[in-house]
């Protein structure tokens, strides 16, 4: 009698050959994967993003009413890479204390407001952190007649901060490790924490030194005060998403990295059209998707980088026209500058 070739088969090989291709089918590039929340966003028609209530430079309204900021451009980067178009964002202004509540809770999509990346808020409060659009650090602004230079001077001092923050365990920790003492004075916002320092409630005003650029300008005498050199933390600014669906954290992951690695090819909102037109490099035409099926990977459109780069620009156009030197906060690129012009902006390869 012929042996039944599926009971010949030895023991558990059937489960390994499903194994296998259950594998090999979730590491390819699939044109499918568009469930979970971007099917949710393309159903709605809109990207809800929380933003900052108003921090110069990252995140605030203008005179017209219209937001401005790194941040900002960030989420208009994720509404061009879904819609092609960068107006199909919401913008949701959250206070520090309420901004992980709404999203955790779904009111928004994704958190882009000068949020710190820590273990804490990874691990316990389920939260991913795709990737770190700026690199900050905590600072100090003072008035200049007080004649300190250095955070070593603010030796019981008084320091206005707000809640709701890493600021208020940097401080301790800082103070602590170099013997001084000092007093706080925490308030619930920015715009009460800037008030109180400029009334003269405290000696210093303590914050990411990023931020303390656009309150500086806040000051009744702008030119009054300085912000130390020094950075007392480390502050990785990334946008937030909750856990649970990778497929969006990949989105904003690579949304941020199309725009660093446009910057390092040389792609500008300007050139973006001729440089598709030329089809030069091989990276070029990855990243403006005249090669390969990158995009679909995503579950978004082989052009999605492109889309981003002619709507909103590559890193380097975005943090010019909100924090560079021609702006009024003119802060330099510093750590944000690309990894092979000193910095540690680097985006990996899209291949």
């Amino acid at each position: 009698m012929t042996p039944n070739p599926d009971t010949a088969r030895p023991p558990g090989r059937g489960r390994r050959v499903a194994a296998i291709t259950a594998l090999l089918a979730a590491l390819l590039p699939t044109p499918a994967r568009a469930e979970g929340l971007l099917a949710e966003i393309r159903a709605r028609g809109y990207l809800n993003c929380g933003s900052s209530p108003g921090v110069a430079g990252f995140g605030v309204p203008d005179a017209r009413g219209e937001w401005r900021g790194l941040d900002i451009d960030f989420c208009r980067a994720l509404a061009a890479a879904i819609f092609d178009d960068p107006a199909k964002v919401r913008f949701i202004p959250l206070a520090a204390p309420a901004r992980f509540t709404a999203l955790q809770s779904g009111e928004i999509d994704v958190l882009a407001r000068n949020t710190t990346w820590t273990l804490a808020r990874d691990t316990s409060a389920k939260l991913n952190f795709p990737a770190v659009n700026f690199y900050d650090g905590q600072g100090f602004l003072v008035r200049k007649d007080r004649g300190i230079a250095h955070v070593e001077g603010l030796d019981r001092a008084t320091i206005c901060l707000q809640q709701g923050t890493t600021t208020e365990l940097n401080l301790a920790d800082w103070f602590r490790t170099h013997g001084l003492t000092y007093r706080v004075v925490a308030y619930a916002t920015a715009e009460e924490t800037g008030r109180a320092y400029d009334s003269g409630r405290c000696d210093a005003y303590s914050t990411d030194k990023s931020s303390l650029y656009g309150e500086r300008l806040k000051m009744a005498e702008p030119d009054a005060h300085v912000v130390l050199p020094e950075m007392i933390s480390k502050e990785p600014f990334s946008p937030v998403v909750r856990q649970g669906d990778d497929q969006w954290r990949d989105i904003v992951a690579w949304t941020h990295y199309a725009m660093l690695d446009a910057e390092e090819a040389g792609i500008t909102q300007g050139n973006v059209e001729e440089m598709r037109a030329a089809a030069l490099s091989p990276d070029t035409r990855r990243i403006l998707g005249l090669e390969g099926r990158y995009g679909e990977a995503l579950g978004l459109t082989n052009d999605w980088a492109y889309r981003i780069v002619r709507h909103v620009g590559n890193y380097g156009e975005v943090y010019a026209r909100n924090l560079g030197d021609g702006t009024p906060l003119k802060i330099p690129r510093g750590l944000n500058a690309l990894w092979n012009r000193g910095g540690l902006q680097y985006g990996p390869p899209i291949r």
